[in-house]
Formats: C-alpha cells, sequence, structure tokens
C-alpha cells in the first residue's frame, strides 16, 4: 500500500492526482445515445466507478479547460454538459449565414442565455384556442418556457406549482393545462423534454 502511494503522482496542491485521464471522463459525455443531456457528478462518478470528489475534481478540469459548460441548479446540485456551438461563431466565416443571423439580432425580440428569440416559435406553437384564449395560452407558455431557463432541473410538478397557479389560461384543471402547453415546450430552443425513462425537463442554453 505504501509503495503503491509513494508511485501516485501528486499535483500542485501536493494532493495526490487520480489516474482517471481528462479523456476518459469526457467520453462519458460523448459515447452515449442521448448526448444533449446535462450530466449530474453522480451519473458521471456511477460511469467511471470513482469517488465523487474525484469526479468533481475532473469535471471541474473540464470546465476549466473549455470542453464542458456547466451550471447550478437548486441550492446545491450542478449539472455540466457538451458545449453547443454558436451560431454568432459562423457569422464572420461564412457570408451567407451573416444575414439571417444579423436580422434575429436586429428584430428586438427577446434573447435566453444568448439564443435566439424564441417568441416567432411561441407564436408558432400548436396550441387549442383562438383569440385572446390564444394569446393567454401563447403567454402560458412563455411563463413556462421562462421557468425552465432559471430552472434547468424541473420536474411537471414544478411547472404545475409554479407557472399554472400564475398563468391558467382558460383551462379547468392543471392535467388539462399539461397536456396542452407541454408538448409546445418541448419544441422550443433549448428544452431537452423527458425520455421515457425519465421525467426531468432540462434546459441546455448556458
Amino acid at each position: 500500500m505504501t509503495d503503491d502511494a509513494h508511485a501516485r503522482n501528486r499535483n500542485e496542491h501536493g494532493q495526490y492526482v487520480d489516474r482517471i485521464p481528462l479523456d476518459r471522463v469526457l467520453a462519458v459525455f460523448e459515447e452515449r445515445e442521448d448526448r444533449a443531456r446535462p450530466l449530474t457528478a453522480s451519473d458521471v462518478l456511477e460511469a467511471l466507478d470513482c469517488s465523487r470528489r474525484t469526479a468533481h475534481n475532473k469535471l471541474n478540469e473540464l470546465e476549466e479547460r473549455g470542453d464542458l459548460e456547466t451550471r447550478k441548479v437548486g441550492a446545491r446540485s450542478r449539472v455540466w454538459w457538451t458545449p453547443i456551438p454558436s451560431d454568432t461563431s459562423s457569422r464572420g466565416s461564412v457570408d451567407s449565414d451573416a444575414e439571417p443571423a444579423s436580422s434575429d439580432a436586429e428584430s428586438g425580440g427577446p434573447t435566453i442565455e444568448g439564443r435566439p428569440a424564441v417568441s416567432d416559435a411561441i407564436a408558432d406553437a400548436d396550441l387549442p384556442g383562438s383569440g385572446p384564449m390564444l394569446d393567454a395560452r401563447r403567454e402560458a407558455l412563455s411563463a413556462a418556457y421562462e421557468y425552465l431557463s432559471e430552472h434547468p432541473e424541473a420536474k411537471k410538478a414544478d411547472f404545475l406549482r409554479d407557472v399554472y397557479h400564475e398563468h391558467p389560461a382558460g383551462f379547468e384543471s392543471a392535467e388539462g393545462w399539461w397536456n396542452a402547453i407541454q408538448p409546445a415546450l418541448k419544441q422550443l430552443p433549448g428544452v431537452n423534454p423527458p425520455k421515457e425513462r425519465g421525467h426531468i425537463w432540462h434546459f441546455l442554453g448556458g
């Protein structure tokens, strides 16, 4: 045991450096079917069979290196994800894309976390009703989207508790409201709806 411990490398703080390479940690994000879903430290430690401290250290190193992005969710939780290339990065090199991109920026619509305006997507959403009722339901959809952007890990119950009562949009029940709002919410930019095995909605804006 002693010889093995002496053989291990130490970092600049004199702490032992885990032998798991950063590329192996990054592979946890890349070698999966649902690459858009953010991961927690628990997801990583389970995949690598390592300690929570090791998982956090590796994730922080990758975030500092620019390979991952992170965001705090809730009081004590944090998620990490592979950065999504921004459309703005190609504006200078691809002339054909420059004009549509600037049109979005000049439209005056709201932006969330640097993403293009979602007002057009909300306006085009397939929601029941017409006239003032449809406007109210678009407002409820917008409120649900804003809520998810502020709470990147949210359950159905969170939407019903924190959004439905403020924006009932003419629905007599929370369940009826959710049945109308959630299909449209799935289609909005940056929204990662839960898969069949889960029930957590994620927002990928970062």
